[in-house]
């Protein structure tokens, strides 16, 4: 049937109407490495909640009552879903890393790398694990592909290792340089080096619209808000225990919270980020270090690195609901989630070991003797869009 042109005319209007409303809820399109496409396309927010307004170039929150909807059971991205499932573990004193086959829970490879690994850190765009040689000064690339290694970068004191949430930056924590140095996500070239006045930052967490972050600062019991984009500090705080050595920082799933362990204060600091406001104290048990979000986002474990034990927070019922002990004890330290959600991996700092921990029950499913010195494991691959670094923080 034929129509008129003012039909036509308003039958256009329409339809750009409808795409500039797909292209409002969309939000902006996340940042990739040049020369390769996009993950994937980011999912949109629930229509039904208020749109998060994220740093510029950030993917958009798709659930704004949950930054981690995106990771949920074996929800893996294009990017990593042909990935051999490992779990690598950076040995520090035997500057290595053991490779774990999660199946059957043997060692399948040893890989040399430098000086002092600290973490295994999946890169932002996935496709990349980098090894963080602290004291000798370089990132080793590892392919998650192959298993294999690439030829070192030289970073001067890459204690930890995190991305902006747009993807442009790394972010090295260099502990003893008492710095946080801003470099390009893939050449690692430095951008900007910013000093710090406390000591030994080590691990740090994103705000659920990624415009700061909280980090800790190990050795003088300090926690830093830092402007993610003007790349500054806005606070600093001494946290009010005499001694206090904070180490994982989490978010809450909400983001209206960061959670803070602390291996001298024997438990996890519990703030307001957004208010930067004084924390309060959740004793967990000894030398409490590592924080895991589930795969359902209910819970967060807590090792217990000083009692081989790990505590399990419910964050709806805000409390401890449970404590798992290890068979024998242990040194729990870092570590990760599998892709399931029904293993918990940890290394065993002092006890040259690893545990994998049935997440439904407490109970300890294998310990597996690696390296000497085992730190931040990384197990890989794991859901999520994009990673915001250390063991795995994916969104």
């Amino acid at each position: 049937m034929r129509t008129t042109k003012a039909a036509r005319r308003t039958a256009a209007g329409a339809v750009l109407a409808v795409l500039a409303l797909v292209s409002a809820c969309s939000g902006p399109s996340a940042p990739h490495e040049k020369g390769t496409p996009a993950s994937e396309p980011p999912a949109r927010p629930k229509m039904n909640q208020a749109r998060v307004d994220v740093l510029p170039g950030m993917p958009p929150v798709e659930d704004p009552a949950d930054i981690y909807s995106a990771d949920r059971p074996n929800r893996l991205s294009p990017v990593v879903r042909d990935f051999p499932s490992r779990v690598y573990v950076p040995n520090t004193n035997s500057d290595t890393v053991t490779v774990i086959d999660p199946r059957t829970y043997k060692v399948i490879g040893t890989i040399p790398v430098g000086r002092q690994p600290q973490h295994v850190v999946p890169s932002w765009d996935l496709k990349t694990l980098w090894v963080n040689n602290d004291l000798g000064n370089s990132l080793t690339p590892l392919d998650p592909r192959t298993g294999k290694a690439g030829k070192p970068v030289a970073v001067h004191d890459p204690y930890n290792l995190y991305f902006t949430p747009d993807g442009r930056y790394a972010i090295v924590m260099a502990s003893m340089d008492r710095e946080l140095v801003f470099r390009d996500a893939h050449t690692m070239r430095t951008v900007k080096a910013l000093p710090v006045s406390c000591y030994g930052v080590n691990h740090a967490d994103f705000s659920r619209d990624g415009r700061y972050f909280i980090v800790s600062c190990e050795f003088s019991g300090e926690i830093l808000k830092v402007d993610t984009a003007k790349m500054e500090v806005l606070r600093q705080e001494k946290l009010p225990v005499h001694g206090s050595m904070p180490q994982d920082v989490k978010v809450s799933p909400d983001g209206k919270r960061f959670y803070i362990a602390d291996m001298m204060a024997n438990g996890v600091w519990v703030m307001d980020g957004d208010r930067f406001t004084k924390p309060t104290l959740l004793p967990t048990g000894k030398g409490a270090h590592g924080l895991y979000v589930s795969r359902d986002s209910r819970e967060m474990y807590i090792s217990n690195r000083g009692e081989g034990t790990i505590s399990v927070f419910d964050f709806a019922r805000n409390r401890l609901t449970k404590k798992w002990e290890l068979p024998g004890g242990g040194s729990p330290d870092m570590g990760g989630v599998s892709a399931d959600g029904k293993v918990l991996w940890l290394s065993g700092r002092y006890d040259a070991e690893v545990y994998a921990i049935d997440t439904r029950t407490g109970r300890q499913l294998a310990r597996i003797p690696v390296g000497s010195g085992p730190h931040g494991l990384a197990v890989y691959p794991q859901p999520g869009r994009y990673s915001l670094g250390h063991t795995g923080v994916f969104r």
